[in-house]
């Protein structure tokens, strides 16, 4: 029989990784329960042009091995409804992480060499600062979003604070705290990045309304000088 599947080796060093399996049995992971999910990927990944060609060359190699892997991830998870299921089963935000997660899944893959000890698993955060940079965010905006909501109601007298989506109100308190408290990031910067959550995240229109109120904001915080930018930003 053909065992190429059976004895690639990108897997088996993943299956081996004590950096890995610590990482699952932390996070209490496992596939054991979802064989049903297992089937069908196999079968869905064994129907491919790609794996049939990778089962049938005349040699093997741990490059081959790899790009057998990080082919299935990029064209056979992204649309997935099945693992869509799971993954929500899980956690809510799962589902939506997947696209950046498997970007990471594959360069992870495309970084291993047959030489490795281990797997090398991309950290967590670019840098410590970035880390930091979440911790306080998240801290400021908890401890201040009382206040923050009163701020937001100035701007917002045609509607009831407590009607509008408690989504909007959780971006845009979490956009005052980083327009406050991080002077280095631009303020253009700042409303970009929380108009594209609010059209991710929250509901249609949403994006819009978030736009108009944290506009009138900026220009608040900046006449009562609490908007400290460097000039330009």
């Amino acid at each position: 029989p053909n065992t190429r599947f059976i004895d690639n080796a990108v897997i088996r060093m993943i299956a081996d990784s004590d950096t890995v399996n610590d990482r699952m049995a932390a996070r209490k992971l496992g596939w054991s329960k979802y064989p049903e999910l297992i089937r069908t990927l196999y079968n869905q990944l064994a129907a491919t042009d790609y794996f049939q060609a990778y089962m049938s060359a005349s040699e093997s190699s741990f490059k081959a091995d790899a790009a057998l892997l990080a082919t299935f991830f990029e064209k056979e998870l992204q649309d997935c409804p099945m693992l869509d299921d799971v993954l929500e089963e899980q956690s809510i935000l799962w589902s939506d992480d997947l696209g950046f997660v498997l970007t990471l899944v594959i360069r992870t893959i495309s970084n291993m060499r047959q030489s490795h000890a281990d797997v090398k698993m991309l950290p967590e955060f670019k840098s410590d600062e970035d880390a930091e940079f979440v911790k306080t965010l998240f801290e400021k905006t908890l401890i201040n979003y009382n206040e923050r909501l009163e701020y937001i109601e100035k701007f917002t007298r045609n509607w009831d604070v407590e009607r509008i989506v408690f989504m909007d109100n959780l971006i845009m308190a979490t956009a005052i705290t980083e327009l406050v408290s991080f002077p280095s990031i631009p303020v253009k910067v700042t409303l970009d990045e929380y108009i594209d959550i609010a059209k991710f995240y929250s509901t249609p229109g949403s994006s819009t309304f978030i736009n108009g109120v944290l506009d009138k904001i900026v220009e608040a915080l900046t006449e009562e000088g609490k908007l400290k930018k460097p000039d330009g930003d």
